[in-house]
């Protein structure tokens, strides 16, 4: 038996005036999956998560999360639906702790335990965050950043994380170390849409995913089967 569905976008478009970023794309994302979507630079990924999340307008299409249309609905809603995005570029505050990023990412939770309960989960993901929870976040190293991107986006214990490019800009091995924790993620039944150009890394860790190219939808299925494909991996993805 498939899983649910997590979310769904139909025959999503998204304009920047009169250029069309994304020309009616599909994607499906079942619950406790992980699912990549693919491309080069310019391809439409980050347009289409900030479609997902509220932060641009659909100009065409829907986008369903668990049943319920939130084509139109505005960021804060989104987020307190339970979708919750770690953006490219991380946006972390500079002038505030770790900690108190951390706190920030979990202003739509009510609950003071479940609050500490995130807390707890993000530590035990990121320990390196426990060490560092009073330090100002403008002294982090670019990996600490990123780890801290993800963690504020996990303090709202979501239904669905949104990644984008979490292992832009980063050393092998601390790349590496952001993959693992993402499985780890994965493995506590989180679900999962992660844009990414380190497409074998990602496909190691992916159940499914999408390639898009100039906005358009070029090939997708199972990571496993997409990772023994030359062709994908030389042609769209630069990798080799």
């Amino acid at each position: 038996m498939s899983r649910p569905l997590a979310l769904s976008v139909k025959n999503l478009k998204i304009r920047y005036g009169a250029i069309e970023a994304v020309k009616g794309m599909d994607l499906e994302v079942p619950e406790g999956s992980v699912v990549a979507l693919l491309g080069a630079n310019g391809a439409g990924k980050t347009s289409t998560l900030r479609a997902i999340s509220g932060l641009v307008p659909a100009a065409g299409g829907t986008i369903t999360f668990q049943n319920r249309d939130i084509t139109s609905l505005d960021a804060e809603k989104i987020t307190a639906l339970g979708i919750s995005h770690s953006p490219e570029g991380r946006q972390i505050f500079g002038d505030l702790t770790v900690e108190e990023n951390l706190k920030i990412g979990s202003y739509t939770v009510k609950s003071k335990s479940a609050v500490q309960d995130s807390f707890n989960r993000c530590y035990r993901y990121f320990p390196r965050l426990m060490e560092r929870k009073k330090q100002m976040s403008n002294t982090l190293s670019g990996g600490e950043l990123q780890m801290l991107a993800i963690a504020r986006a996990l303090m709202a214990n979501p239904k669905l994380l949104l990644l984008d490019e979490p292992s832009l800009g980063l050393a092998p091995l601390v790349v590496r170390d952001i993959f693992a924790i993402i499985s780890d993620i994965k493995k506590e039944g989180a679900t999962v849409l992660i844009v990414e150009q380190n497409a074998l890394q990602t496909l190691k860790i992916a159940d499914y995913a999408y390639v898009l190219e100039v906005g358009a939808m070029n090939m997708h299925g199972p990571a496993s089967e997409l990772i023994k494909d030359s062709r994908l991996i030389e042609a769209y993805l630069g990798a080799h």
